[in-house]
């Protein structure tokens, strides 16, 4: 069975085939680019009608659908941005936007750092039904940016543990740390018993 990512973001595809032992690629590769409303209050949620779109549109029992909805939680300013991470600054707002925005609501705070946390949940569809599993990184938010690796919030995260931004570890550390990929080691193990 083909793993298909159903996913638009390059950064998400990247991380997605780092981790992958097998061949992934992206759904706009089959059906090209489209625009997927995520309207539930929650990433499993979300990621759910990722996965279930794209495997209805592909119209083909081969495949397998994951599909991934993340994002960053803040507790000191009320779980913000959470599911809204992608259009924290509004809807197309690109990564450097969003981040700026988190940034700025941190320092409206009047504090250097903050804990917060990423929430990762994979869904996977296949014709075998539908799965969710999910991956959490602990750490803290800096009321300023350090590093340029990464995407999204990374360059103003510090997971626990470590003192650098997950802007500047190395993609190598990251792979082993991240939400996405504690969730992918638990969805690992489904994906393989649906290809078998």
């Amino acid at each position: 069975m083909k793993i298909v990512l159903a996913t638009g973001n390059k950064g998400k595809l990247k991380e997605f085939k780092n981790m992958c032992e097998t061949e992934v690629v992206a759904f706009s590769d089959i059906l090209g680019e489209m625009e997927i409303v995520e309207d539930a209050d929650s990433f499993k949620g979300n990621a759910l009608i990722k996965a279930r779109t794209i495997y209805e549109k592909l119209e083909d029992e081969s495949y397998i659908v994951i599909s991934d909805d993340s994002g960053i939680s803040v507790p000191l300013l009320n779980g913000e941005p959470g599911i809204y991470s992608a259009r924290y600054a509004g809807e197309g707002a690109s990564d450097k936007e969003n981040l700026f925005k988190l940034v700025e609501a941190v320092k409206i705070q009047g504090i250097e750092k903050t804990s917060a946390y990423y929430t990762a949940a994979i869904a996977i569809v296949s014709k075998y039904g539908e799965y969710v599993v999910h991956g959490w990184m602990h750490g803290e938010v800096l009321s300023h940016t350090r590093g340029e690796n990464g995407f999204g919030y990374d360059p103003m995260f510090i997971p626990n543990g470590y003192v650098q931004t997950l802007g500047e570890l190395e993609d190598e550390v990251k792979k082993h740390i991240s939400h996405r990929a504690k969730a992918l080691e638990l969805a690992k193990p489904i994906i393989e018993m649906l290809q078998r």
